[in-house]
């Protein structure tokens, strides 16, 4: 089936002009991701040239995804809009809520029935709305969304950061909060400041064990957690081509791993041949016509150190598997060095859980050349020597690899199949009755990120992100250094087996078969459906607008935490079983911080109030701050809000009463939320400022009246002592975006147009 076909021909039927005129504006070849950019600018952003990492831009993408965790927060605030139909087509994908435990079957019973509020909350707001609705069981967003929207040189943004997996069918595909998606689908003008572009450039061809998981991890041990922030990462080469359309989305999936605005790859055979596979190939016939339009120009890819403002190069040929980790996803070990880093930095070398699937490695390629393992493993009468799970990415998938036999040989060997949704990769995982206090180990997966307690809430627990081959692999040898390109396994009868390299099929060789999918279309009219919120529940709230910041709220504020270190979205607003207070701003808030590290103390969820003179936990001291009336602010390091694009981490302090976080520097998505939330988002002109912080600061910013775009704020810490230190920090909004902290958030300055 194809979706909005109407609105892909429209697309295509103007990108050639659009090209072609930006290719004359600028005068030179242009690159994929500048195609796709600028043949989706918006009107209020003329035709020009735009400086890369400088120029704010208005674009207009094709549609908006939304999971639901964070569509209930998004369709909340969009309910606030005034508007009676998003104006570009619009999906809700229920697959975070659903926690892995038992098996697919029970589990999903009882997400049903513990979410049924929730659920019935987003089928009617999609119903109302024209929202596409994809029910419990489905599958994972990002897997639905490639299996049936995404499509070559469209532009799409979604509200999670693994949006970008879209970029395996050749689109720039953006994770965002949901206040931008409220923007889009209120037929706003969504603005990026434009990308800088990393060009990799790939040679080769892969064999044996190593897959299209390890050049991405290759890519974030040479680029970092944060290397990628603000650009967009452009695949090329012939590497490139001879890569799956499935292979090309895992690499793009974990783009968000090394803070990439997006990743892509130009059009190619495979990408035909997927969306033949999956029902679209009337798409596919278009892409064939104009294939040029899809891809980077030649003389950019000949030549990219003259198109790219960096260019990384890596041979396939040579490229060995990896596992990253742990406790980041940058930290690349080829497993040939493995064993000798586990012993090295005293990680735990017994496996204990071995984990496959997920939105980024659940294709039918994926799932094939892991299955081709354990067929060897049952003949050969090797056993797995740890626990082994399985996570489809969607009901599509699932069905199909059933009827071939994938599931009846996984579980014939002691695997566990679970739901068709996130579950362990999101920390939706019952591992654990109490995993503050469960014990070091280690386990193995082929999901996109590790951060500590991020899988099973222990803090001990030392996760490694690899391939489902590899990981597989080491499900059968339960030791962490194993490599299965020259080790050996010993079966139930004492002999040593050495396994054969995966096997696997790209795509189905009869087909994908299913027979519900999981889509529920929305009413054609869904103007006489109510969306009522109960005003004692637990699980949503409806929200209300937040207050414009004034000068006088940002003088003698006090500092809620100085967060030393690592501080992602999931310290400053875990999932896991926060996951259930999504729609409510109240409930979720009582997370705020809570993983965060206090650098006073390196404590976490304790911290000094000096309004009562006691430590407190940070949600606590934020509200009794807020409650007398005293604005907070928060400091921190490095890349701060890496992560999930958690719109909550950013709504969670504005509710608590801060007013500013400044940091070393920020991963981008974050930063824009902050913005959208109407707060300051501030960066030390001079990193070591950070220093001078202390706890019993009072703190002001002294200038804030004059904020302009492109001027320095001065900040005044007023110290117990009665010594001052002043120190500027700068900040990157532009005029609309101040008009945001004016108006006290993004959607009221909606909502002010709208005459609301």
């Amino acid at each position: 089936m194809v979706f909005d076909l109407d609105m892909i021909k429209a697309h295509y039927s103007g990108l050639k002009a659009k090209v072609d005129a930006a290719k004359k504006v600028l005068g030179r070849p242009m690159t994929l991701a500048e195609k796709i950019l600028y043949a989706h600018l918006h009107e209020e952003s003329p035709l020009q040239e735009y400086k890369r990492g400088k120029d704010y831009v208005f674009f207009s993408p094709d549609r908006v995804a939304m999971q639901d965790a964070t569509a209930q927060m998004a369709l909340l605030q969009f309910m606030m809009a005034g508007k009676a139909k998003t104006a570009v087509p619009s999906t809700v994908h229920c697959d975070h809520l659903i926690q892995a435990k038992v098996g697919a079957g029970k589990d999903l019973t009882v997400a049903n029935e513990v979410n049924s509020e929730v659920y019935d909350f987003l089928a009617s707001v999609s119903n109302k709305y024209g929202i596409g609705f994809w029910k419990p069981g489905g599958g994972i967003i990002h897997q639905v969304v490639l299996e049936n929207y995404a499509f070559p040189s469209g532009m799409m943004i979604g509200t999670d950061s693994h949006t970008v997996n879209a970029g395996g069918l050749g689109m720039v595909a953006i994770g965002v909060g949901g206040a931008d998606a409220v923007d889009v689908m209120a037929g706003m003008p969504w603005e990026l400041k434009m990308p800088k572009l990393i060009g990799v450039k790939l040679t080769g061809k892969m064999s044996g064990w190593t897959s299209a998981k390890d050049v991405i991890l290759k890519v974030a041990g040479i680029v970092s957690a944060k290397g990628g922030t603000g650009a967009i990462v452009e695949y090329f080469g012939d590497g490139a081509i001879s890569l799956s359309c499935t292979g090309k989305g895992t690499i793009c999936n974990m783009g968000a791993e090394i803070g990439a605005t997006t990743s892509t790859f130009g059009y190619d055979a495979s990408m035909s041949r997927y969306l033949h596979s999956t029902g679209r190939a009337d798409v596919a016939k278009i892409c064939d016509t104009m294939a040029e339009y899809l891809t980077g120009d030649i003389d950019c890819y000949s030549n990219p150190d003259k198109y790219f403002d960096q260019v990384i190069e890596i041979d396939l040929n040579t490229l060995e598997p990896h596992l990253n980790g742990p406790f980041t996803p940058d930290l690349a070990t080829p497993i040939s060095q493995m064993s000798e880093a586990a012993k090295k930095n005293d990680w735990p070398e017994e496996v204990e859980v071995s984990l496959i699937g997920s939105c980024t490695n659940s294709s039918y390629e994926d799932i094939s050349r892991a299955a081709s393992i354990i067929k060897q493993a049952k003949d050969k009468g090797v056993e797995l020597k740890t626990k082994f799970t399985i996570t489809p990415g969607s009901e599509l998938v699932r069905y199909t690899i059933e009827r071939d036999g994938f599931i009846e040989l996984f579980e014939g060997m002691g695997a566990d199949v679970f739901a068709n949704a996130c579950g362990p990769c999101i920390g939706q995982w019952a591992r654990y009755n109490d995993p503050k206090n469960a014990p070091k180990n280690s386990i193995v997966h082929s999901f996109n990120r590790n951060f500590s307690k991020r899988a099973d809430g222990n803090p001990n627990t030392h996760a490694f992100v690899g391939s489902p081959e590899l990981v597989t692999a080491i499900a059968l040898s339960g030791k962490l250094g194993f490599n299965p390109m020259t080790d050996t396994l010993t079966n139930k009868n004492g002999e040593e087996i050495k396994l054969e390299e995966p096997t696997g099929h790209e795509l189905p060789p009869k087909g994908f078969d299913v027979e519900d999918a999981g889509f529920i279309a929305p009413l054609a009219d869904g103007s006489g459906v109510t969306v009522s919120v109960s005003p004692t529940s637990d699980r949503l709230q409806l929200l209300t607008p937040f207050t414009p910041l004034k000068q006088s709220e940002v003088e003698n504020m006090r500092l809620l935490i100085k967060a030393k270190g690592k501080c992602t979205t999931d310290h400053i607003s875990m999932a896991g079983p926060w996951l259930k207070y999504r729609g409510h701003l109240q409930n979720i808030s009582e997370n705020c911080f809570i993983g965060a590290i206090n650098y006073f103390n390196e404590d976490t969820n304790n911290v000094i109030n000096y309004v009562t003179g006691n430590y407190h936990p940070v949600p606590e001291s934020a509200r009794t701050y807020r409650d007398n009336g005293i604005g907070t602010m928060v400091f921190g390091e490095d890349n701060y809000g890496e992560g999930s694009s958690r719109e909550h981490a950013a709504m969670e302090p504005r509710f608590l009463g801060v007013k500013a976080v400044c940091v070393k520097s920020f991963a981008r998505i974050h930063e824009t939320n902050l913005k959208k939330q109407g707060m300051l988002a501030l960066t030390f002109v001079n990193p070591s400022d950070y220093d001078k912080v202390r706890q019993d600061d009072t703190i002001s910013i002294v200038d804030f009246s004059s904020m302009a775009p492109g001027k320095n704020l001065t900040i005044q810490l007023d110290h117990a002592d009665g010594s001052s230190e002043k120190f500027e920090v700068a900040h990157t909004y532009n005029q609309a975006q101040i008009d945001w902290v004016g108006a006290g958030s993004a959607l009221n300055k909606i909502r002010e147009e709208a005459g609301l």
